[in-house]
């Protein structure tokens, strides 16, 4: 099993992300008042519907097109050479560096520590009504113990509804990736898993990052 408190002191050293903002098509590149070092915020709102700064504008057949900050960061660097210039879809134009939060640190612990059971294809996802009403009494992650072989979820695609059976090691259901009624990409995560013995451990790392991480306000 990965040394989880090792993962924990990697990410303090360097607790940021780096995140290229591309052209999402072809268009005349004009930037905004931006320069490397500033600091820009993403979406916000309920419901993200306020955008977030604004990087530059990309236009195309008379079209122009604003191009928003994803999330909260700083500019590390503006390819400023683009400036006025046409530029292919796919083409670097900002990238930002985001200090990683506490909720981020934590996804990234457990998915790099805990075994991912996958959704086999692309489709909506139920637990078992057993599973469900367990996981509804449980107080705190780690009480629902499952077992290889188990039939775990209701996979329901084009009005078909078909059992899926878990299949990993026997283990604890810590953490939860789906949600009901979406859609779920076929490879990506439905739950994480984690053996009993490791439970202690993940929970202590889990508890010192919300103890410790310094959010970047």
């Amino acid at each position: 099993m990965l040394n989880v408190s090792n993962l924990l002191e990697q990410i303090k050293q360097n607790p940021y992300r780096e995140n290229t903002v591309c052209a999402p098509h072809t268009g005349v590149v004009n930037f905004a008042e931006i320069k490397s070092g500033d600091a820009v915020h993403g979406p916000e709102g309920q419901w993200k519907e306020k955008q977030g700064t604004a990087l530059l504008t990309l236009t195309r057949e008379r079209n122009a097109k604003t191009i928003c900050a994803p999330e909260k960061g700083v500019i590390d660097k503006v390819y400023s050479e683009y400036e006025n210039g046409f530029v292919e879809s796919g083409c670097p134009l900002v990238t930002i560096r985001h200090h990683l939060t506490r909720d981020e640190v934590e996804s990234i612990i457990l998915k790099q520590s805990l075994y991912l059971f996958l959704a086999p294809e692309r489709a909506k996802y139920y637990f078992v009504p057993e599973v469900e009403a367990k996981l509804r009494a449980a107080s705190d992650p780690g009480s629902v113990l499952i077992h290889n072989g188990q039939e775990l979820f209701i996979m329901s695609r084009m009005k078909r509804e078909l059992p899926l059976y878990y299949s990993g090691p026997e283990g604890v259901i810590y953490a939860k990736y789906f949600k009901t009624n979406d859609n779920v990409d076929v490879d990506a995560p439905l739950i994480g898993v984690c053996p009993e013995e490791e439970l202690p451990n993940i929970k202590e790392v889990i508890m010192r990052v919300q103890t410790e991480w310094q959010e970047n306000s």
